[in-house]
């Protein structure tokens, strides 16, 4: 019974957000449109995060990595290249997935709360490389003055907050919608069956080390296509903006939105940026004190969304999908990682 009005209240926020969404361009001031564009472009990075702990079952803390990746590499791009937001999005996602490949070793073999601490060091090395490499990312300072974009070669600029609000909103929703898409495919069930039952998916014959690493380079290249949305939307990007608060709000708005749901996912953590920036206006200095209570009452009251963060491979009735390769030999026991 809980569950069930859990999920109706789910769905209605979800619906009341979504439809606030679509119709924040006609009716706010162009400072709030480009507070919601920075917030969407936030969310997008949310699903990355959704996609690795509840689809995958690998809880992280450093999707900023990729998504500060994805941010620079748009501005480097923009400033001295191409103005072409489709070319900068395609950069920016290659260079998120990048990130995620080079640490593939360190990241792929752990479970549970190893996984959230080294990728919490591998979000926290990318953000003192940034404040120290002055020549390239501006130092601690940042880079300013970006060249606003154009959506695509022969359409003028965006030069508008609500301009870049529309744009960042028609991304992210063809972005989201390509990722439930996939989660629809063979690839999105095997991720879903050995978030569940790993070694059952690995005595079945299945390649989990390679569908992790996949869903792993998937959620940088989402997470870098996030980073291109931001410089979009601010025109300007620093190191203060990849920091561990960051990393803190989004696992937060994903256990809120549902961990294996990643519509869920963005609804939850558009929430959450959306709250602490009004905090930080109503209470300036206790902004982070209200959102730590808001985190621990989310663990509190939404068990679910907490078991699935630090159990991800928990027993499942969902049917393992068949594997393309032969099953190990009955004599050799399947490999279990703790």
């Amino acid at each position: 019974m809980r569950d069930q009005l859990l999920r109706r209240v789910r769905a209605a926020v979800a619906a009341l957000v979504l439809t606030g969404l679509v119709v924040a361009p006609f009716v706010v001031d162009d400072y709030t449109a480009a507070i919601l564009a920075r917030t969407l472009a936030l969310g997008l990075v949310g699903v990355s995060v959704a996609l690795l702990t509840g689809v995958a079952g690998m809880p992280t803390l450093g999707q900023t990595a990729p998504y500060a990746a994805g941010a620079y590499a748009s501005a480097v791009l923009g400033s001295q290249v191409s103005d072409v937001g489709v070319v900068q999005l395609a950069v920016a996602a290659l260079a998120g997935a990048t990130l995620a490949a080079v640490t593939l070793p360190l990241v792929v073999p752990a479970r549970g709360v190893i996984v959230l601490m080294i990728t919490l060091a591998i979000g926290e090395l990318v953000v003192t490389v940034l404040g120290r490499w002055r020549s390239v990312t501006g130092g601690t300072d940042g880079l300013a003055g970006i060249t606003p974009v154009r959506p695509l070669w022969g359409l003028p600029v965006l030069a508008s907050d609500r301009a870049r609000y529309v744009y960042t909103l028609v991304v992210v929703a063809a972005l989201v919608g390509a990722v439930l898409l996939l989660m629809r495919t063979r690839f999105g069930l095997v991720l879903r069956a050995g978030r569940d039952d790993e070694a059952r998916l690995r005595a079945s014959g299945h390649r989990v080390p390679l569908h992790l690493s996949g869903a792993h380079v998937a959620a940088g290249a989402i997470a870098g296509a996030a980073g291109s949305l931001l410089v979009v939307a601010q025109e300007y990007v620093s190191p203060a903006d990849f920091g561990f608060d960051t990393s803190a709000l989004l696992l937060l708005g994903v256990v809120i939105g549902g961990t294996a749901s990643v519509g869920g996912a963005l609804v939850g953590a558009v929430l959450v940026i959306a709250v602490r920036d009004w905090l930080f206006g109503v209470l300036p200095g206790h902004a982070p004190l209200v959102l730590g209570a808001l985190f621990v009452a989310t663990v509190y009251l939404l068990p679910t969304g907490l078991r699935r963060v630090r159990h991800p491979r928990e027993g499942s009735r969902q049917p393992v999908p068949a594997s393309d390769h032969p099953a190990p030999p009955a004599t050799r026991a399947p490999e279990l990682r703790v």
